[in-house]
């Protein structure tokens, strides 16, 4: 045999065996593929049935068989006019330095819960000197009378109790109101009579001269004011009950 026909038969052999050998190989990786592509779906649904097993639960409700009714109190303050008096419907008219003017008002808790304590507060939609000054404006007191003031006497038939002495009309702002009491008032029935007096200081002092004009800005003497008395009061301290 030649030497160039054996070297053919040679590598036509070796030809051969690398084939079978890639085809094992591939066979291989092919069936690697497919042992992995199961390992994952097992477990992908070894997942699922383990996260629905997570929310699985048992539940159970209780209710009351009567629903409970809950209902909010109310807190409301009237003001009346004590015993046929004219109250603050009544103007005040020509007052002067030194003049004590007294109405008789009545405050009643018509709510279903109890207040706390009573302020007084004063607002002029007109302002001028006569609620503006300090010095020369208007001043209110407040005594209170433990039954009804009779108003044409101006007498108390019980114990009267002064619970704002005279105090300028500035200083009772909404934001600054006055205490008239702390004491509580009862819900429905709890009432205050009070007689609220309005004054000018008898030390303002002012003159003109051979009736001239009155200099105006200065002059407490020809003005107006349009008030408005406002008295709050205070709901009752909040309570925990246990039944």
């Amino acid at each position: 045999m030649s030497t160039a026909h054996s070297a053919g038969r040679t590598a036509h052999a070796l030809a051969r065996s690398a084939g079978r050998h890639g085809a094992h190989i591939g066979h291989a990786a092919g069936h690697g593929t497919w042992q992995i592509a199961g390992i994952v779906a097992t477990v992908a649904v070894g997942v699922a049935v383990t996260s629905g097993g997570v929310y699985a639960a048992l539940t159970a409700d209780a209710t009351n068989g009567t629903a409970q009714q809950v209902t909010s109190g109310t807190l409301l303050l009237t003001l009346t006019n004590t015993g046929g008096g004219a109250g603050f419907t009544s103007q005040i008219a020509n007052i002067a330095p030194g003049d004590v003017v007294n109405r008789y008002v009545t405050l009643t808790n018509t709510g279903t819960l109890a207040g706390q304590g009573v302020a007084l507060s004063l607002t002029d939609s007109t302002p001028t000197l006569l609620t503006t000054s300090t010095s020369k404006g208007l001043q209110v007191a407040v005594t209170e009378c433990s039954v009804a003031w009779v108003p044409g006497t101006g007498s108390c038939g019980g114990t009267a109790t002064p619970v704002l002495a005279a105090t300028s009309a500035p200083s009772l702002t909404q934001a600054s109101p006055a205490a008239l009491s702390t004491s509580s008032l009862a819900p429905l029935t709890g009432v205050r009579y009070y007689q609220v007096s309005t004054s000018l200081p008898s030390s303002i002092t002012e003159t003109t001269l051979n009736g001239s004009a009155l200099p105006a800005g200065t002059t407490i003497q020809g003005l107006t004011a349009n008030l408005t008395y406002r008295f709050t009061e205070t709901q009752r301290t909040g309570t925990t009950a246990n039944s």
